[in-house]
């Protein structure tokens, strides 16, 4: 258990350190042929949209376990796997760098720069927003992308190892895919969708507290961010993405929510926080907090990960 510890701790340095694969990302080459998979047996229904999620995410976790159970007599070729694994599904570092990306066109008042490199970060239509409902935009995907990319496969790794890991990346992947509300996907990719809610209700959370817990490290109040949350978080469309967004609003001090326009389609989302809205200056504040986020959940799930399991106490 030491040994899965070790490597998640040493897959979050690496991703801090060198960020996503440049070239041949394994997350890319899995969604490429979960690409094909989905063009060769899509149809308009929940049935075949449930088989292909456990198909792709229950093929993807059981390889995994299979390479647990082989290093398990080899603790530092499996420390080295984890760690390995832990680092292509972290995208941490990446999250960080587009957000940075956006914040350096706005300083430089450049807004159609801001708005292609928004679409980086979200789905909604950039075309139309001003420096404030670009810069709300990013903190928004800052927070939820914290929780999905950080937090939830941290968690996943800690209690399922290199399998949880790659299992929690592969259904996160196909909600990206499948998961959205269009006229293809409606049905088809009603599993995956629901998937990925179920394995980030606990890893929202986390991050939500984590938030609150260390707004002081960008000027905010724990109280603050906890009432945001708590409050607020029902209201956002998502179960998963509204406790941390409402608890990052809190603990930054701002605004989040409003409208968001996705195509053909405008969202009214109510608003999360007491404070003004969103500036440029809060995506790095944005940014820090997500990192120290990502560092608290690094440790509790290396905790998670180092405790004896059931089996491990009674041999005691």
């Amino acid at each position: 258990m030491r040994v899965r510890a070790a490597g998640l701790v040493l897959g979050f340095a690496a991703d801090r350190v060198l960020g996503d694969p440049a070239r041949h990302h394994p997350v890319a080459i899995f969604g490429q042929a979960a690409g094909h998979v989905e063009r060769a047996m899509w149809a308009d229904d929940r049935l075949t949209g449930t088989a292909y999620t456990a198909a792709l995410v229950g093929g993807s976790g059981a390889a995994g376990l299979v390479v647990d159970r082989l290093t398990r007599q080899h603790p530092f070729a499996r420390t080295l796997l984890t760690a390995a694994t832990t680092w292509a599904v972290l995208g941490g570092r990446s999250l960080g760098r587009e957000a940075a990306l956006v914040h350096g066109h706005l300083d430089r008042d450049d807004l159609p720069a801001a708005r292609r490199q928004l679409t980086h970060l979200v789905g909604r239509d950039p075309s139309g927003l001003d420096a404030g409902e670009i810069s709300r935009a990013t903190v928004e995907s800052v927070a939820e992308n914290t929780s999905d990319a950080v937090v939830a496969p941290l968690l996943a790794g800690a209690v399922a190892g290199i399998g949880g890991l790659v299992a929690y990346r592969a259904a996160n992947t196909l909600d990206a895919m499948v998961g959205h509300r269009s006229d293809r996907h409606l049905r088809f990719g009603w599993a995956s969708a629901r998937l990925d809610d179920v394995l980030n209700l606990a890893p929202s959370r986390l991050s939500a507290l984590l938030g609150a817990a260390l707004a002081p490290l960008v000027g905010g109040r724990p109280g603050e961010a906890f009432t945001a949350w708590t409050r607020d978080a029902h209201r956002h469309p998502s179960p998963n993405a509204g406790p941390v967004e409402a608890s990052f609003a809190g603990a930054l001090g701002i605004r989040l929510g409003g409208t968001n326009v996705y195509g053909d389609r405008v969202e009214h989302r109510a608003e999360m926080g007491d404070g003004r809205p969103a500036r440029a200056a809060d995506i790095q504040r944005a940014v820090r907090l997500a990192d120290a986020v990502g560092i608290g959940a690094t440790l509790v799930s290396a905790w998670i990960a180092a405790r004896p399991n059931r089996a491990q106490r009674r041999a005691r």
